[in-house]
């Protein structure tokens, strides 16, 4: 006969394909009254009306949580984020689906909710449209941010076929509003045919540092991630991860994929990094579309990986500025 006391020790222990699908089985909520106490909180943008070739990455937030991992420690890190944090999975924002305006407030409002409680917002997309109300929302508690940008694509276009309000847009709007500091804005994995000139004489007038995949070949992932990390400083910034800045043949399930791009080892290795090294207010992964809904689907599978090595990186920041705070030799210092 099963002893009912040991069976009930056990019934949290389920594998990931058992229970409810948040992200790396964290608890869930979408009461904001839950939130304080709480160090991040997971947050679905599910909306992909503004995206100007395939459609689809609606389904990435619940394709992220499906494909995300049972918590652990890092093998490399050996940081278990899960056992330094306290990490909860507040749902979708409420999008209005055609109307991507309604979407964007929903989103702002949901952010907002989580930053009153003192908790980070680590963004699930949706397209690259959804940076906007989420920084928007980071803005008006922390002031301008910086953003440190993994993308094949600017999106700093003025218009996209003639439209303002667009996946390829949202970061000249948000610099020309001055809640981005284009000084403190650094993108990078650019290459393909987009955009023009145009465009990169606005980001150069604007201080913006756009770091092509050709540099990033020849410098190196851990030269360019030095590089970005001392311009953003030690002021509050936003990581924002499109997965084409992956070569394809990493992320197939993307809306607009660019062959020539970043490798899986080096686009995790440095959202670990960032996440570490930089002070960070939110952060977010955007532009998977799911060919698969579950697991099996890889690009799913990075995008859990990109938020769960932002959450170790986070780990490890949390663990090092601890260690200084009670005088042992940090094993990781804060940006200067």
């Amino acid at each position: 006969m099963i002893d009912p006391m040991r069976r009930w020790a056990h019934v949290h222990e389920k594998p990931d394909y058992a229970g409810l699908a948040t992200f790396c089985g964290a608890p869930y909520t979408e009461d904001p009254a839950e939130l304080p106490g709480f160090d991040v909180a997971i947050v679905g943008a599910p909306m992909d009306e503004l995206v100007c070739e395939r459609p689809g990455t609606r389904l990435g937030p619940r394709a992220i949580r499906q494909a995300s991992a049972v918590p652990g420690p890092h093998l490399q890190a050996g940081v278990d984020a899960f056992g330094l944090l306290k990490v909860v999975d507040y749902g979708d924002a409420a999008v209005l689906p055609a109307d991507p305006v309604a979407s964007h407030r929903a989103i702002e409002c949901t952010v907002g909710e989580v930053l009153a409680a003192g908790a980070l917002p680590l963004v699930l997309g949706g397209d690259h449209s959804i940076v906007e109300p989420e920084i928007r929302a980071l803005a008006a508690v922390h002031g301008p941010v910086g953003v440190i940008h993994f993308d094949a694509h600017t999106d700093t276009g003025d218009q996209c076929f003639g439209v303002k309000l667009s996946h390829g847009t949202p970061f000249r709007t948000l610099v020309e509003e001055g809640l981005v500091d284009g000084r403190r804005y650094v993108q990078i994995g650019l290459r393909g045919y987009w955009p023009g000139e145009d465009t990169f004489a606005w980001q150069r007038d604007h201080g913006i540092t756009s770091i092509f995949m050709h540099d990033l070949i020849v410098r190196g992932i851990a030269e360019v991630i030095a590089e970005a990390v001392a311009i953003v400083g030690d002021g509050p910034t936003l990581l924002t991860v499109d997965v084409d800045a992956l070569d394809p043949a990493f992320a197939p399930g993307t809306g607009t994929p660019e062959p020539g791009g970043m490798t899986s080892t080096d686009l995790l290795w440095a959202c670990r990094e960032v996440a570490a090294r930089t002070a960070l207010v939110g952060a977010d992964v955007v532009e998977v579309l799911p060919t698969q809904i579950g697991a099996a689907d890889i690009t799913a599978l990075i995008g859990s990986r990109v938020a769960h090595e932002i959450l170790t990186g986070l780990g490890m920041r949390r663990r090092a500025l601890t260690r200084s705070a009670s005088g042992s030799t940090p094993d990781l210092l804060p940006v200067a």
